[in-house]
């Protein structure tokens, strides 16, 4: 795999001259468990910090707590960030400050691969204690940087589709086949909506699955080495896109969910919106029945192809996540080495019902299950879910640097807003993303 590289000076200047911007909920605010440190000489206890983009009250706090009531030594502390770019620029700043950050999560190999030319994660290949293929499979070496493994991923992971049954059967719709595409989204979307009802929410409003999955196969340049970003796939996935939003209304325009800062989780649990582009992380809410509740099932349909026929189509986001590394600076290291190895194998479990489940193969998948829907079984379509989440459809982490994915995202930002056309956006993409590749060659 290329590394692209980053003066560490740089990113470090770039980090520190920037703003930081708060991010909703208790972002950046630590919690301490219940822990018996206080039975142990308090000059022998480490603590740890473990930087993560869950809320805390979705399993976080039971899992410090359960593990600082064992390990009275070694006291560890959550600290929540917004997985989002304001906050991942709060952690990587902590980072580069040398702020106390023990462990941290990553939700994107872009990010990961940023922080490992910065010299911002351990090598793990340095502990021979732990088997990560071998206890996570295959899927985990698409977290590799160069060969070697730079965090832990602990979670299985796949972007999907939510769909309202009750609403799919109200218009006489079946369940969405596998191999769907963009077109057929687009149809389903103008069939469900109604009044104060969208036909269909995205997460973030990033509409990049179709257009990763596509390009996964394609590979992100051509033969001769240029950029392959200005291609039929990306076209048809992101004028698709614009067509619900501006022609169809059957989805909020990208600038309308973006200011408004729509909460298109809750949209979708109230029943004002039929469908939902998200992934496995809203089950935090969707299990919740208290504080959203709800009448209807919930089914589901993987992200859509752009075109029929794809046979090299993969999805992206898919596979394992959640990719846990240690700080280089940490004077505790090897404690918190310890820390994740008890978090991969089964520490973690208490997130199951959030909608985390563990990757290590220590832990029973059925039961992991079991704990993710316990208690609301009945309101999910459990042959869909098994299909999509635990079947066997190709996935990929899209090896894109965080630089270009940035560039692109601000392209078609621009085609969404109606501040450019499509031609305009694609020569854009092709453009900037050669740019890049001059710039970093080796």
């Amino acid at each position: 795999m290329r590394r692209y590289k980053i003066g560490a000076g740089l990113l470090c200047a770039a980090l520190l001259g920037t703003t930081l911007a708060g991010c909703g909920g208790n972002g950046g605010t630590p919690a301490t468990g219940a822990g018996s440190a206080a039975k142990t000489d308090p000059k022998k206890v480490v603590k740890l910090k473990f930087w993560g983009g869950v809320p805390i009250e979705a399993g976080p706090q039971e899992v410090v707590d359960a593990w600082n009531a064992k390990n009275p030594d070694i006291q560890v502390e959550y600290v929540r960030f917004v997985n989002d770019d304001p906050g991942n620029l709060k952690l990587d700043t902590a980072l580069m400050a040398g702020q106390e950050v023990d462990l941290y999560a990553n939700y994107a190999l872009s990010r990961v691969k940023k922080r490992v030319d910065a010299n911002l994660a351990v090598d793990l290949s340095a502990y021979k204690d732990y088997d990560i293929d071998g206890k996570m499979g295959p899927d985990a070496k698409q977290w590799q940087i160069d060969g070697k493994y730079y965090g832990l991923p602990t979670k299985k992971s796949m972007s999907f589709l939510w769909l309202n049954q009750s609403m799919l059967d109200e218009a006489k719709l079946p369940v969405p086949p596998l191999d769907w595409t963009v077109d057929d989204l687009r149809t389903y979307a103008a069939k469900l909506k109604k009044p104060n009802v969208w036909g269909y929410v995205q997460w973030n409003a990033e509409p990049t699955g179709p257009m990763d999955g596509s390009i996964a196969a394609m590979g992100l340049t051509k033969s001769d080495g240029t950029s392959n970003f200005n291609n039929p796939y990306w076209q048809k996935s992101l004028e698709t896109m614009f067509d619900m939003m501006h022609k169809d209304k059957s989805m909020p325009t990208y600038g309308e969910q973006l200011t408004s800062k729509m909460p298109i989780d809750t949209m979708f649990l109230k029943g004002e919106a039929a469908m939902l582009g998200a992934g496995e992380f809203i089950f935090r809410n969707s299990n919740n029945m208290k504080d959203y509740p709800r009448s209807f099932k919930i089914t589901f349909a993987t992200t859509p192809k752009v075109e029929a026929g794809q046979k090299d189509f993969k999805y992206s986001g898919g596979g394992l996540g959640d990719v846990i590394s240690i700080n280089p600076k940490s004077a505790n290291k090897e404690a918190a080495w310890k820390f994740l190895k008890w978090y991969a194998d089964g520490g973690m479990l208490p997130m199951a019902a959030g909608g985390r489940i563990p990757s290590s193969k220590s832990v029973n998948a059925d039961d992991a299950i079991k704990l993710m829907l316990k208690g609301v079984e009945a309101t999910y379509d459990l042959d869909a879910l098994k299909k999509i989440m635990f079947g066997d459809l190709p996935v990929i982490q899209l090896d894109i640097p965080q630089q270009v994915v940035d560039s692109r995202k601000e392209e078609y930002e621009k085609y969404f807003l109606n501040k450019q056309d499509m031609k305009t956006t694609l020569q854009n993409m092709e453009k900037r993303h050669n740019d890049f590749i001059k710039q970093n060659k080796k």
